[in-house]
């Protein structure tokens, strides 16, 4: 399978995150995807396909604020990475905010998501990784591609960050692959934890059909999204599939939770996938409580695969890292099969 990815995406190295009370090393590291890369051929570089897909999910000015974050907080004298502390629970609205504190908390909703030098050129061109996987796989007629997202996306709203993501790239490829006439488009997110961003961002879209499969948000991260009777407001109404599973879940009961998953973006009509994967279902994931093996894998992407829909794979989370190239090729090989 080809895959994509740019070097870029390596500079984002924010040093802690605030995690159960107390400080702690930031688990989405560089290493992540050097460890992936390490284990798979046909990689190519990222193009660069400018700002407009992006500011076709995301606001203008989150889009602003994020790409200036870390030169506020400098000039504004702090040291470290630029963390938000205070958050908008209700009342959220569009302020005139000026001084960088204020509007970290206003653009997130955690504080393990902080902004480092390098944090909007790698998620930037996190982005632009989708898109070029998006890209080769419509120019060719390809069945599938994979792009290395990192920093991940799918926790990113239209106008936030949170879960170590910044830009949604599910959300962006999705859209690009809808305005190029390929829909109707589906998003599968089987990540461990719900992909709330990228629910945010087409909850009343009819276009855009998105199932989630993760931990159940009653005991885990992101806590106030992904339960079972989100299913889309307004138009989006049935647009929206969440399947929450409990802790220690292991691939008996998860291919289940999957078949129902594709059956329902098989009804809805769905004509082009984007695939949010995580590889943090894996049993010795240090923060998640699914108990998937590596070679659960490569039976989880054939299930997928069988529907035979052109698929643009996009690289979420996943922090086992001295398992996670393995486990990653282990589910491409077996998505290439299934094809």
């Amino acid at each position: 399978m080809i895959s994509f990815f740019d070097d870029r995406q390596l500079a984002h190295a924010p040093l802690q995150e605030l995690h159960n009370g107390g400080w702690e090393n930031y688990q989405e590291t560089a290493a992540r995807a050097t460890d992936i890369s390490a284990r798979l051929t046909g990689m190519r570089p990222s193009r660069d396909f400018g700002s407009d897909p992006i500011l076709a999910v995301h606001s203008a000015d989150y889009i602003d604020f994020l790409s200036t974050a870390f030169e506020q907080w400098r000039d504004a004298g702090r040291s470290g990475d630029a963390i938000g502390y205070t958050f908008p629970v209700v009342g959220r609205r569009p302020l005139n905010l000026t001084r960088i504190d204020a509007r970290l908390g206003a653009y997130s909703f955690d504080a393990a998501t902080p902004i480092a030098s390098h944090s909007w050129d790698a998620a930037y061109w996190s982005a632009q990784t989708a898109l070029s996987a998006l890209d080769h796989v419509v120019k060719n007629a390809a069945p599938s591609a994979f792009a290395l997202c990192r920093p991940p996306g799918h926790h990113a709203g239209a106008d936030y960050m949170g879960g170590y993501c910044y830009l949604n790239n599910a959300a962006i490829a999705a859209r690009q692959a809808h305005k190029a006439g390929l829909g109707p488009v589906a998003i599968l997110d089987i990540d461990y934890h719900h992909g709330n961003g990228t629910q945010d961002i087409f909850y009343d879209d009819p276009e855009i059909f998105f199932a989630s499969i993760h931990a159940d948000p009653v005991s885990d991260y992101p806590f106030y999204w992904g339960h079972q009777d989100e299913t889309g407001e307004g138009d989006g109404i049935g647009a929206n599939c969440n399947i929450p599973l409990p802790r220690g879940t292991d691939y008996t009961q998860y291919q289940r939770a999957l078949a129902t998953a594709l059956e329902a973006i098989t009804k809805w009509g769905a004509k082009f996938l984007i695939l949010s994967f995580g590889a943090d279902t894996y049993a010795g994931d240090p923060i998640s409580e699914f108990r998937m093996q590596t070679g659960d894998f490569p039976r989880m992407a054939q299930q997928i695969s069988a529907l035979s829909l052109p698929t643009v794979i996009l690289m979420e989370g996943g922090y086992a890292v001295d398992a996670l190239g393995e486990n990653v090729s282990a589910f491409l090989s077996g998505f290439d099969h299934g094809i």
